[in-house]
């Protein structure tokens, strides 16, 4: 119970947290609706009905019409295997109602009625028989297997049949943790540690008697193998050792670093294709400088080659604004690192990306004058470069012909990527999970986002600012300025 309620952050006000809860590596508050939490005790009011508890609990977006939400109402009652009580009091200490395992699923109702991504149960089965407590939880794991929910519970006196029903398992004694892997290899992690599952004993059973220490003995229990004079403690200990020298330990920690790195990554994507996406906005303005153009030109007033250098003076400062003031918010926010030269070259990067996004509008605007088909075009061209970046599908993982060449190098992710990963993760080290020692960077660099290594970030920025001119050039060539 109390490790969800310290991941839920549900403290007492005289309790102060010290530690940080990451999701998928960073610290993050999750959106409303995005969470729900069954607590282990039932509270309800007595006088509702099962019907009228559900409906006007419903913490329901005010986009969803009352039909809709009556509906969505009746539909969770109806999993939960209330339909024929729906009528019926909750009841309580005056007035007679819902058995507990009824109130129980009533209270797992009024959580899942949001369709939450994260679903947090304390006790779930309290107060249901087996039947019930199977029936229950196997209708959980079908809602989370089609919702694409991660469910989160702490459970107690349950069957083997509910106990087949979790995918992982997490055991806790002390505070230190014995196992957390899959369930289908617990088994086998506990027989190689010296404490094997006696012959039909509930798994599940055994795992807590071994660790439990409210009644500790000497004698743990007979047929456990080499170790029947252990006593608790020196039972959890050797758990303990045996799990953090494991495969399933090096397997967790390893996950946990890659969805550290991947977030890394994910923003500094972001950063490059989302944040200089913004750029498309200036296409309206384009074709209506080339309009101003094609007439200029005709009363002879200037050329092609003063309109690209003023349109390029002109836009600098706006672009250098664009680029700090999102770029920082963006930066700092999520922790990248905090020295002033990496947040030089990541604003550097990012005002080249949005000149670059800039000079490809202006060859859009002399070729298709129509305002939506201009931007429909661009979003296009962008959308496709976005995929051949090196992020949704890593560059040797691309189709050779087309995809990695010639496309792969021609869009300006490529290079935008790389130089903010190099900026980002050189001279970094992280621990290292398999052994002593540290991962540097340059080996995440390499080995995970497989970037090309054999120059520096400052090349990267010297190709973008090329396309830049390549693509001013050839805003010159366009049919409309010839």
């Amino acid at each position: 119970m109390y490790l969800l309620v310290f991941q839920l952050g549900r403290l007492c006000s005289n309790k102060k947290q010290t530690w940080e809860i990451p999701i998928n590596g960073r610290k993050e508050t999750l959106a409303y609706g995005t969470r729900a939490y069954a607590t282990q005790d039932d509270t309800l009011m007595t006088t509702l009905t099962v019907r009228e508890t559900v409906y006007y609990s419903a913490q329901l977006p005010n986009s969803m019409s009352k039909t809709e939400k009556k509906d969505r109402a009746e539909t969770t009652i109806r999993e939960m295997g209330l339909h024929d009580s729906m009528d019926t009091r909750i009841g309580g200490w005056s007035i007679k109602g819902l058995s507990g395992g009824q109130k129980r699923r009533v209270s797992i109702c009024i959580e899942i009625l949001t369709r939450p991504k994260l679903l947090f149960l304390d006790e779930p089965t309290s107060g249901l028989d087996s039947a019930a407590s199977y029936h229950v939880m196997n209708r959980i794991v079908k809602l989370a297997l089609r919702d694409g929910r991660t469910v989160v519970a702490s459970i107690h006196q349950h069957s083997s049949e509910v106990f087949e029903l979790f995918h992982n398992l997490c055991l806790l004694s002390s505070g230190k943790a014995v196992y957390f892997g899959p369930v289908s290899i617990a088994e086998q992690f506990f027989a190689a540690s010296g404490f094997p599952c006696p012959t039909l004993r509930n798994p599940s059973d055994h795992y807590l008697r071994t660790i439990n220490k409210d009644f500790d003995v000497v004698n743990i229990e007979q047929g456990f193998g080499r170790k029947t004079n252990c006593t608790t403690d020196e039972a959890i200990n050797i758990l303990v050792k045996y799990y953090k020298s494991s495969k399933t330990f090096m397997q967790t920690q390893q996950r946990v670093f890659e969805i550290c790195q991947r977030a890394r990554g994910s923003v500094l994507m972001f950063v490059a294709a989302f944040l200089t996406f913004m750029a498309i906005g200036g296409f309206p303005s384009f074709v209506e400088d080339m309009k101003i153009l094609g007439r200029e030109r005709l009363n002879g007033h200037y050329g092609v080659a003063a309109f690209v250098v003023g349109n390029s003076l002109s836009s600098i400062p706006y672009l250098i604004i664009i680029s700090l003031i999102p770029g920082a918010i963006a930066y700092y926010l999520v922790g990248l690192q905090k020295n002033v030269e990496n947040f030089t070259y990541f604003a550097l990067l990012l005002f080249v990306c949005m000149m670059l996004v800039e000079s490809l509008m202006m060859i859009l605007a002399s070729i298709v004058p129509d305002f939506l088909m201009g931007i429909i075009t661009g979003a296009g061209i962008q959308g496709v470069m976005m995929l051949n970046g090196g992020f949704f599908r890593l560059p040797d993982d691309l189709p050779k012909p087309f995809w990695r060449y010639p496309m792969y190098y021609i869009a300006f992710h490529k290079y935008a990527n790389q130089g903010f990963y190099k900026n980002e993760f050189e001279e970094l080290t992280f621990p290292n999970n398999n052994g002593n020692g540290v991962i540097r960077g340059e080996e995440i660099l390499r080995n995970v986002w497989q970037v090309e290594m054999g120059y520096s970030k400052w090349v990267d920025l010297a190709i973008l600012f090329g396309m830049v001119i390549v693509y001013r050039i050839m805003f010159l060539g366009s049919p409309r300025t010839s």
